[in-house]
């Protein structure tokens, strides 16, 4: 039985606080691979609008070279529209039938998991993995989900935090792993 931990966000872009939850998943809950699954859109976010789908495919592939244990899993944006975890778990058990999977979600997901879609269903089908964030108490699984707290390492770095840093001209070096934020300026991204 493969151990399959499932990183679903924007990574828009993704930076090394991504990084680093996805090391730490690996390291405390025994993981074959994390799976890096960006997001087409979100329900919970419906107006946002990401960095084109192509970009963030591109900047993820830069940050996970090297790292074997790390993939990408674009079935969210092949598939289109409203992204739903349900979706994504199905497709993927579709392919690695006797998976066990661990859905790694931020604190702040937590009380939201009895909206997510078919969230019986996925209580049944998948473990949450719920990433620390500085300031944040564990918070305790709404019924009938299972939840473990990684420990991680706590950094308090968001994408929509580098996105304004871009918009400012600021450096973001120290948040991006270097050939991310050198594809980021090349691209224009981010800048009005």
């Amino acid at each position: 039985m493969q151990r399959l931990g499932l990183f679903g966000g924007s990574f828009d872009p993704v930076h090394l606080g991504h990084l680093l939850v996805a090391r730490a998943a690996l390291e405390e809950l025994s993981l074959d691979k994390v799976l890096f699954i960006p997001a087409g859109r979100s329900p919970f976010k419906p107006a946002s609008r990401p960095a084109p789908d192509n970009l963030r495919l591109r900047w993820l592939r830069i940050a996970l070279a090297g790292e074997p244990r790390f993939a990408i899993e674009d079935c969210e944006l092949r598939r289109g529209g409203t992204s739903y975890s349900i979706d994504t778990v199905r497709d993927i058990l579709s392919r690695q039938a006797d998976a066990r999977l661990r859905w790694l979600i931020g604190t702040d997901h937590v009380p939201t998991l009895p909206q997510w879609r078919e969230a019986d269903a996925l209580a049944r089908l998948v473990d949450f993995v719920v990433i620390p964030r500085p300031g944040n108490e564990p918070m305790p699984a709404p019924h009938p989900f299972r939840v473990h707290h990684l420990r991680g390492w706590p950094l308090s770095v968001s994408s929509s935090a580098i996105r304004e840093r871009i918009r400012a001209g600021l450096p973001c070096t120290h948040l991006l792993p270097p050939h991310v934020a050198e594809a980021i300026v090349q691209s224009g991204s981010y800048r009005d």
